[in-house]
């Protein structure tokens, strides 16, 4: 199929960081008919790039994400989303000395000339960042000081509003809630959606995280895993006496925290582990995949399972122990959609002429948001290198289903395990 015309009418369902931020460079390409469609409007309530905080770093075993993460934190500190990133520095540590895992990510952070401060003890830790006092595990690892977090929803807010001024249509609720592709003759033609005619075009764009497999099966390319997120109310007070803290990470059990929000005072806390899977029932077919609901607002339930509870809250035992008792004002799954090496899959399909993937983020695509659609863009128009279309290429079906286990390395805690249907029953 030839490269897409400027003209030609492009559809990208899902209004998340891979939709809404490929949707933006190409109509800095001068695409004229660009139509994002979305469930809800942007920011997504259950997106995975949502709420108040995501973590932005360069800390990679793989060099070319160690790379790109590096040019997407420029990006950050001189774009439209400056005001919303916050250099809080980024700290990894580990129950483990030398712990393998990260004594890798130093290599691979010297080779970009990326620094970073090693320490030996939490001693050294507390020393760093007197507001981290209270640690009560003994902890190795380092600081890497160009690093911390991002306002996600604020982010996202921002990224469709840049969309609509150059021209992208944005269209949500029934008529932006797709129920299925229309194809003839292995030729995409545009979406059924929940109102009214279908949303034609010449190609689509799937950014549908999560979602994507109940639209089309890539069950053995990727597969989505809810991960626990928990938010607790401080006191002005309280959040003052940490405010000063890093973002920071356990490499051992998976826990990360983020300093204080300013302005609201809350706190958040989450793992980034294997997770949990679900089985949703696909329409139409006898398939089940790992999936939050595609219908309802999946942001809507506080439920985790009680294991992830536990996670939680001994993480802030070791980190912060004074706010480890206190009440949630809320929690809830965040999803991934993890691939088996942690790469995105951004291609165009192989057998379906017009149909194009973006997705896979596997819990580490939003940090790249202030690039990441000209990465898309040059792949849809095939003018992305070598190394960019082989790393994101859309792997061919083995026709063997095998345990699913995203192998980049950075993931720690339990084994990933089915929610019973007792817990999803609670989703």
């Amino acid at each position: 199929m030839a490269p897409p015309s400027k003209q030609d009418a492009i559809v990208i369902v899902g209004a998340g960081v891979f939709g809404l931020s490929t949707a933006l460079s190409l109509a800095q390409r001068n695409f004229t008919d660009v139509t994002v469609l979305d469930r809800m409007a942007p920011p997504v309530p259950d997106g995975s790039s949502c709420d108040i905080s995501r973590i932005v770093r360069s800390d990679y075993s793989d060099p070319f994400y160690a790379r790109m993460a590096k040019e997407a934190l420029e990006a950050w500190r001189a774009g439209p989303f400056a005001n919303l990133y916050h250099n809080s520095g980024f700290v990894l540590t580990s129950e483990s000395r030398p712990d393998a895992f990260l004594e890798k990510l130093k290599g691979v952070l010297a080779g970009q000339d990326i620094p970073y401060e090693s320490f030996n003890s939490s001693s050294e830790l507390k020393r760093k960042f007197p507001s981290l006092n209270e640690i009560q595990t003994d902890f190795g690892g380092y600081l890497n000081p160009n690093g911390g977090w991002a306002d996600a929803a604020a982010s996202i807010s921002r990224l469709a509003t840049l969309c609509t001024e150059k021209g992208v249509s944005i269209i949500t609720g029934p008529r932006g809630t797709v129920k299925s592709m229309r194809i003839t003759n292995s030729r995409i033609e545009g979406v059924n959606v929940a109102l009214g005619p279908p949303v034609l075009g010449s190609r689509v764009i799937l950014a549908t995280g999560a979602w994507t497999n109940g639209l089309l099966d890539l069950i053995y390319a990727m597969s989505s895993s809810g991960q626990p997120v928990g938010f607790i109310q401080l006191t002005p007070e309280e959040a003052h006496s940490i405010s000063k803290m890093p973002t920071l990470i356990n490499m051992t059990s998976g826990f990360f925290v983020f300093p204080p929000t300013p302005g609201t005072n809350i706190l958040k806390v989450a793992c980034h582990s294997h997770g949990f899977e679900t089985r949703q029932p696909v329409d139409g077919t006898d398939r089940t995949i790992s999936a939050p609901k595609r219908d309802l607002n999946n942001a809507t339930s506080f439920f985790i399972p009680e294991s992830a509870d536990s996670a939680l809250r001994h993480g802030l035992r070791q980190i912060l122990p004074r706010f480890a008792d206190r009440p949630w004002i809320r929690r809830r799954l965040c999803w991934y959609t993890d691939t088996p090496e942690g790469n995105f899959v951004v291609d165009h399909h192989p057998s379906i002429e017009g149909l194009f993937i973006a997705a896979g983020g596997a819990g580490h695509g939003f940090k790249f948001l202030p690039i990441l659609g000209n990465y898309i863009s040059d792949c849809f128009e095939e003018k992305a290198s070598v190394e960019v279309r082989e790393k994101w290429r859309l792997r061919s079906d083995p026709g063997v289903r095998l345990p699913f286990v995203c192998n980049d390395g950075s993931r720690r805690g339990p084994p990933r395990r089915v929610l019973s249907k007792f817990e999803q029953a609670r989703l």
